[in-house]
C-alpha cells in the first residue's frame, strides 16, 4: 500500500482544508498517508518550497488561497508534474462573485479576524454579566468601561450594549452609605461614565416596576425624597470622581451607548 502525502496549503489557519481532508478520508479504508499542513502561506517563495518537496513522493494538494498570483502558481506545478489539486475556495468565490456582480477583496485571513471578534464578544458579554451590579470589585481593573449610576439607569442592557461591540463593561450602583469600592477609585476616570437622571423620570420608572413586582403599596424605593437623595449623592460621587456625565433621562440604550464610544474613540485620536 502506497503512501500518500496529502497537503493542505492555506493563507490562514487552514481549518477548512483539513476539515475536508479529513472528511474525504473517511469514506476510503486506507491508512497509509500522511497529512501535512501547512498555515499562513503568504508569499510565493513560502509556496515554491513546499511544492518542491512534493516532487519527491506521491501527493495531493488542497488548498485555500485567495492570492491569485498563488492560485495560478499551484495550479501550473500540479499540471506540469501531473500533481492532483484541489482548489476548495476559487470556485466558490467565483461563484459567489457572478451573483454579486462584483470582485471579491481576495484578502487572507478575513475569516479567522471575524471568528475572533465573534469569541471577543462572547467573551465581553460574559464579563457584563460577571461584573454586572458591581459583584466583584476586581472587574473594575480590569474592564474597559466602567458604568456609574442609581438603580434604574439602564446599567445593566447599557453594559451589554457595550458588550456586543466587543468592550468589557463593568457597572456600578451607586447608593447612599453604601463605600465606594477602593478598586473602583484607583481605575482611570477616562473610562468611567456617570450616568444621571430626572427625578421624575426615575420617579415613574421605579413606581411601574413595583407594579410589575406586584407591590402597591409606597416604599423608600419609588419615593421621592428617597430618590432626590440618591441622584444628589450619586452626582456628587461622579463629581468626585472627574468623569464625564451622561443624563439618560430621555435616550434609548442605543443612543447611550453611542455617546460613550464617541467619548473613547475621540480619546484614542487624541
Amino acid at each position: 500500500m502506497e503512501k500518500i502525502y496529502i497537503y493542505s496549503i492555506s493563507d490562514s489557519v487552514g481549518e477548512t482544508s483539513e476539515s475536508v481532508i479529513k472528511a474525504a478520508l473517511c469514506q476510503f479504508n486506507y491508512t497509509n498517508y500522511e497529512i501535512k499542513k501547512y498555515s499562513f502561506v503568504s508569499t510565493l517563495e513560502e509556496l515554491k518550497i513546499i511544492l518542491e518537496e512534493s516532487k519527491t513522493h506521491k501527493s495531493i494538494f488542497f488548498y485555500t488561497l485567495v492570492e491569485t498570483e498563488l492560485v495560478n502558481y499551484i495550479k501550473e506545478f500540479s499540471r506540469n508534474y501531473e500533481i492532483k489539486n484541489v482548489d476548495l475556495l476559487s470556485e466558490a468565490l467565483n461563484s459567489i462573485a457572478g451573483v454579486l456582480n462584483m470582485e471579491p477583496k481576495r484578502e487572507p485571513g478575513i475569516l479567522r479576524r471575524l471568528n475572533m471578534s465573534y469569541f471577543d464578544r462572547i467573551e465581553a458579554v460574559e464579563f457584563a454579566v460577571k461584573y454586572d451590579d458591581g459583584k466583584d470589585p476586581r472587574g473594575f481593573m480590569l474592564a474597559d468601561i466602567i458604568l456609574l449610576g442609581i438603580s434604574r439607569t439602564s446599567k445593566t442592557p447599557l453594559s451589554l450594549y457595550l458588550a456586543n461591540k466587543n468592550y468589557k463593561v463593568a457597572n456600578f450602583p451607586v447608593v447612599p452609605n453604601v463605600p465606594i469600592p477602593k478598586e473602583l477609585i484607583k481605575a482611570s476616570p477616562e473610562k468611567i461614565f456617570g450616568l444621571t437622571i430626572s427625578l421624575d423620570k426615575v420617579h415613574a420608572i421605579r413606581r411601574e416596576r413595583l407594579k410589575t413586582l406586584g407591590f402597591t403599596s409606597q416604599s423608600s424605593y419609588s419615593d421621592k425624597e428617597s430618590i432626590l437623595e440618591e441622584i444628589e449623592y450619586a452626582n456628587e460621587v461622579i463629581r468626585k470622581i472627574g468623569c464625564p456625565v451622561i443624563d439618560v433621562s430621555n435616550k434609548a440604550i442605543e443612543e447611550t451607548g453611542d455617546v460613550i464610544l464617541s467619548y473613547i474613540n475621540k480619546d484614542k485620536e487624541d
